[in-house]
């Protein structure tokens, strides 16, 4: 068993791991919990697997156990709701495209934005009508907090509509 100033390696590992998960608690958005995860499971199965608390294995469950936390991180939503850890402003929400988790009308509904920051996930209001469960969307108004106002995409681009209001423009000549 490896130690390192009279602990076992194991131990240590299962401390920083606490420590790191701790610290993240008191700064959400840090992301320590990745790494913080990834050391206190390692340390753990060293403990109580006194067969893999040798160095190369224990850096090999470390690396192994990091990068499934860091799929589990990124592609799940992990602090839904919370808001915490925004990255973006309001205004660069205009124009964002993104897809409906739950029906959205004109007094409830939630999105989910390609690009909408560490919490992609905001409340959302239709325009009119209702707009569908995963139904394409794009924000037509941040409104400056965490509901949005949005429209359903119509499967056009910003260049096809355009060409659409030029040409509906010269037939009215």
């Amino acid at each position: 068993m490896a130690e390192l100033f009279g602990q076992s390696l194991s131990f240590l590992l299962v401390l920083a791991g606490t420590a790191l998960c701790i610290m993240e608690a008191l700064a959400p958005g840090a992301h320590l919990i990745v790494l913080g995860i990834a050391l206190l499971i390692a340390g753990l199965i060293g403990l109580f697997v006194p067969a893999a608390a040798t160095p190369f294995v224990l850096a090999g469950l470390v690396l192994g156990i990091g990068l499934v936390s860091l799929y589990l991180y990124r592609n799940y939503d992990i602090y839904q709701g919370t808001g915490r850890g925004q990255t973006l402003d309001a205004e660069d929400l205009r124009g964002e495209r993104g897809y409906v988790l739950e029906e959205v009308t004109p007094r409830s509904g939630r999105v989910k934005l390609e690009s909408g920051g560490f919490n992609p996930t905001y409340g959302a209001r239709s325009i009119s009508g209702t707009i569908e469960e995963n139904a394409e969307i794009v924000v037509v108004d941040p409104g400056g907090g965490n509901i949005l106002t949005v429209e359903a995409v119509d499967g056009a681009d910003d260049i096809d509509r355009e060409l659409d209001r030029d040409s509906g423009n010269t037939d009215g000549d």
